[in-house]
């Protein structure tokens, strides 16, 4: 995916005035800031990523056109390819190096563990042995921490949307630690008087990653 189809959501104060691919959104968001400007009361307008929440930093300055340009260049910029001018050397212990016998060619990498003589005795009981077992418990407990994983960075994201657009908003230390207690009922009692627009976008970033699971 590239910078400019980057999923934002633009904001003009507390109001959602555009969503979808940064390259869409931007123009939209562009019109709103020289709106503003022109009537010498601005508004503070935001473009967040709807994936982290970050807020997507525009240089808003000069006409439609000269906006467009930069943001194409800034896009291109970003996407630039880096290379290395001096590829590092192969050295004897390169993946054309000798292997031992049976261990396999690709995927597994040689790391020492610690563990009591204990452990061993029952890893070395275990169907293939010490290598199969402790490989099978690690991607037992990968998928069993798999949505308390994505549950908190949700959290995360929820929150700092949050901080952002309703930080001086009714509720918002009490909003916060029934985001981080995962209290639905209480979010939504605390929410409830904040701005339609920001309440609706906070309930898709958390929803979209299973923040209530």
């Amino acid at each position: 995916m590239t910078w400019l189809n980057t999923p934002c959501t633009a904001f003009e104060g507390s109001q959602r005035i555009a969503t979808g691919a940064l390259n869409d959104v931007a123009p939209v968001a562009k019109r709103a800031v020289d709106k503003w400007a022109a009537s010498n009361t601005p508004l503070a307008v935001l473009i967040f990523n709807d994936v982290t929440s970050e807020v997507i930093e525009l240089d808003w300055r000069g006409s439609p056109d000269e906006f467009a340009a930069r943001l194409a260049a800034q896009a291109a910029a970003l996407e630039a390819p880096t290379t290395d001018p001096q590829p590092a050397a192969k050295t004897s212990s390169s993946s054309e190096s000798p292997r031992g016998p049976g261990r396999p060619k690709l995927g597994v990498v040689a790391r020492e563990v610690t563990l009591l003589p204990r452990h061993w005795e029952w890893l070395g009981t275990q169907n293939g042995g010490a290598s199969v077992a402790l490989r099978k418990l690690v991607e037992d407990a990968s998928r069993a921490s798999g949505v308390q994983d994505r549950v908190r960075q949700c959290r995360a994201v929820g929150y700092k949307f949050m901080s952002t657009m309703a930080g001086h908003e009714p509720g918002f230390e009490e909003a916060s630690r029934a985001l981080f207690a995962g209290d639905q009922a209480a979010l939504d009692a605390r929410i409830s008087a904040w701005p339609v627009d920001v309440q609706a976008h906070l309930r898709k970033v958390l929803a979209d990653a299973l923040f209530w699971a």
